[in-house]
């Protein structure tokens, strides 16, 4: 379990400095992105510990059950098994989730409907896709494949940070959030000023600003809060 001081602080540092799923990718060494995830309403950056929520069989029965125990301030991170391109929710739960569980955003392994609603509301939310044709609220019968399944993506999703933007969905397993990270994240957006500077201000190429990296050898050409803030979050050389 990692120390639930890091954990906020990790969350701070991005929601107060608007870290982007590129950044945090980035800081992640070019990893943690969820594939094939879009925002159904663009302009939004969400970020929060994930709760874990599951249906299966065509049915959101357990969908249903599941969202009662949400806790506040999380992210939903729903995922369907064998749901056959069916919506496992629509306007009615995002509503419920949104507005009086107060989660800060839903992402969707999987589709949504009552689309015209959902774009009406702004509610935010990223999903596989959209579909008019939704699952049913029946139990379905257990499964084992899909308790196996559960068992592992739970175990790799709760104690999780997730990050949503425009660009999409990044994972920050809970193996990952550390002191570490926390630099890794102040140092990469640190760069990305640096880079903007270079460019904009210096007129340096691309090629020079970010693949030769030349700044890093004459650190004078950059203003002295930029020198500052470089020496301070500057990655250990063994990351």
């Amino acid at each position: 379990m990692n120390d639930s001081s890091v954990v906020l602080e990790v969350i701070n540092i991005i929601e107060r400095n608007r870290i982007s799923t590129s950044q945090v990718s980035d800081a992640l060494n070019k990893a943690g992105v969820l594939n094939n995830f879009r925002p159904l309403v663009y302009g939004y950056h969400k970020v929060g510990l994930v709760s874990y929520v599951y249906t299966h069989s065509n049915s959101n029965y357990h969908l249903h059950q599941q969202i009662e125990n949400v806790p506040e301030g999380s992210i939903v991170y729903i995922e369907g098994f064998n749901c056959e391109g069916k919506a496992l929710f629509g306007e009615l739960v995002a509503k419920y989730l949104l507005l009086y569980k107060r989660c800060k955003a839903i992402i969707v392994g999987g589709l949504v409907r009552d689309v015209h609603s959902l774009l009406k509301e702004r509610y935010p939310i990223w999903s596989f896709g959209t579909t008019p044709i939704g699952c049913s609220n029946s139990l379905p019968e257990p499964n084992d494949y899909v308790n196996e399944q559960v068992n592992q993506s739970r175990a790799r999703f709760e104690n999780a940070i997730i990050v949503a933007d425009d660009s999409g969905v990044v994972l920050i397993e809970k193996e990952k959030i550390n002191e570490s990270l926390k630099q890794r994240l102040q140092f990469v957006e640190l760069q990305e000023d640096i880079w903007f500077y270079c460019i904009d201000t210096l007129k340096w190429s691309t090629y020079e600003t970010i693949c030769r990296k030349s700044y890093m050898n004459n650190p004078l050409v950059l203003p002295a809060n930029l020198q500052a803030k470089l020496k301070e979050v500057m990655p250990d050389e063994s990351e």
